[in-house]
């Protein structure tokens, strides 16, 4: 797996500078999301679906965890149910801990959800799935690099997550064409993922 390119030599200009950046694009990622057409964003959410059922690591893997989209991310509700009639465990994530971490939660048929501490929605009652025993974690972002940098909202969720699952977990980040860019900037903080689906 990718993970975090420490940055040496920093000076705290350039630190400010690469956050100062980071800003301008979650800034004009957002504003795109928020513009794009629920009909295109559907169509898009398929398409990257499809690529998904198709990847080797995605059809290999027993206990997926997912996220729910969020804000005009890549819809996954039908990637959730395709997983879950190909018998896969699915999970998704649960904020907890003073809101500065994330549980995988299980995700079944009877589970209810309801809205996080930042609106979005997670399942009432939480059973969890042990870091190590998941086989594929399936990231949102705001911007990735064909790398598989990534570029979050800014709270650090899910650098802190992937930072703490195994080292051979897998980890895909959806997005739609727009949001992929030819270089991401990161600090030491920052994980990427393994590989990137977009449309």
């Amino acid at each position: 797996m990718i993970k975090s390119i420490l940055m040496k030599g920093k000076s705290v200009s350039n630190i400010k500078s690469t956050w100062l950046t980071k800003h301008k694009i979650r800034s004009k990622i957002l504003d795109k999301l928020k513009k794009q057409k629920e009909e295109d964003r559907s169509k898009k959410s398929l398409l990257i679906k499809e690529k998904l059922l198709k990847d080797p690591v995605f059809k290999k893997a027993k206990r997926v965890m997912f996220y729910i989209a969020f804000k005009g991310e890549v819809e996954t509700r039908e990637m959730i149910e395709a997983a879950k009639r190909l018998g896969k465990i699915i999970a998704v994530p649960v904020c907890i801990k003073n809101r500065t971490s994330l549980r995988p939660a299980l995700l079944d048929s009877c589970a209810h959800l309801k809205k996080g501490p930042y609106g979005v929605s997670e399942p009432v009652v939480s059973r969890y799935l042990a870091l190590k025993d998941l086989d594929l974690v399936v990231t949102p972002g705001l911007a990735f690099d064909k790398k598989g940098n990534r570029l979050g909202r800014g709270k650090g969720y899910y650098d802190r997550f992937l930072s703490k699952i195994p080292k051979d977990t897998p980890s895909i980040g959806l997005a739609f064409r727009f949001q992929i860019l030819p270089v991401v900037p990161i600090t030491p903080y920052d994980v990427s993922v393994t590989k990137v689906l977009f449309a």
